[in-house]
């Protein structure tokens, strides 16, 4: 029985590349401003990351902060044609900006050069509709980082997270023989929800995405006290959404891979 892990399907802001996650929740923050003169938080806006980006925006609608403040300042609730408006405010400054954020995660690439060496195939998908992700994949390359496949939040009919379906797209494919074979990795709870849904193991990021939600250079600058705070918070978000595993980034995933094969071999499943 092949008891190997076949492939990984890969998150990219936050997980890949952009640590912090910062490209798509800085331009909400602008989008909002720039559509409505609305303000609205990072952290407001990192609350639904990893839905599609118009799912997004009307998700932060919702928040019951901002929704008061829209009420108050509009006198009705965000409707459907404030989120369109917003979101086709988002798309240039998202695509404009993307390519800025497409740096590689420190110590990711040489771990999926390994990885591909073995065989391992790397699927990819991403809350980024296509047009932003056509933008973010040639400046992602120009990095090194090329995966073997990826899917866009609009690319298909049934949806995007936290549904399966982007994920399972991957599958098909890459000709993966078994979902179980397959590894999930996310720095965000709807990507984490989409890989259990696929009925694939999953792998939580609670260092280098949205849960942590700080730069390199932020990070980089905290104290052990404060990294441990915010890694446990991080860690205890991306676990209550069914992390299998949770590790600091992408660049720590190999001891996972064995231990999900030796599983695999004892005839475990996600």
């Amino acid at each position: 029985m092949n008891n190997q892990i076949e492939a990984l399907i890969l998150d990219w802001a936050g997980t890949v590349v952009d640590f912090g996650s910062f490209a798509p929740t800085a331009i909400f923050v602008e989008a909002f401003a720039e559509a409505f003169d609305f303000p609205i938080s990072l952290a407001e806006a990192r609350v639904p990351m990893g839905l599609g980006k118009w799912d997004h925006i009307h998700t932060l609608g919702q928040l019951p902060e901002v929704a008061a403040r829209w009420q108050a300042r509009f006198g009705r609730p965000m409707g459907r044609s404030d989120v369109d408006f917003i979101y086709a405010t988002f798309m240039p400054l998202q695509i404009e900006a993307v390519a800025r954020y497409s740096a590689p995660i420190a110590g990711v690439l040489p771990v999926l050069d390994r990885l591909r060496e073995r065989g391992i195939k790397l699927g990819s998908c991403s809350g980024y509709p296509r047009a932003v992700m056509e933008a973010l994949v040639p400046a992602a390359a120009a990095h090194g980082y090329r995966p073997d496949h990826w899917v866009a939040s609009d690319d298909l009919p049934a949806g995007a997270r936290p549904g399966p379906w982007m994920a399972l797209e991957n599958v098909v494919r890459l000709g993966v023989g078994d979902v179980a074979h397959c590894i999930k990795v996310d720095d965000a709870i709807p990507g984490i929800e989409e890989g259990k849904r696929a009925g694939m193991w999953t792998v939580g990021l609670a260092v280098s995405g949205n849960e942590f939600g700080a730069t390199w250079e932020a990070f980089q600058a905290m104290t052990p006290e404060e990294i441990a705070q915010r890694r446990e918070r991080a860690s205890e978000r991306l676990k209550a959404a069914g992390a299998h595993y949770v590790i600091d980034t992408l660049a720590d995933i190999e001891p996972v891979i064995a231990e999900i094969a030796a599983r695999l071999a004892r005839g475990e499943r996600p």
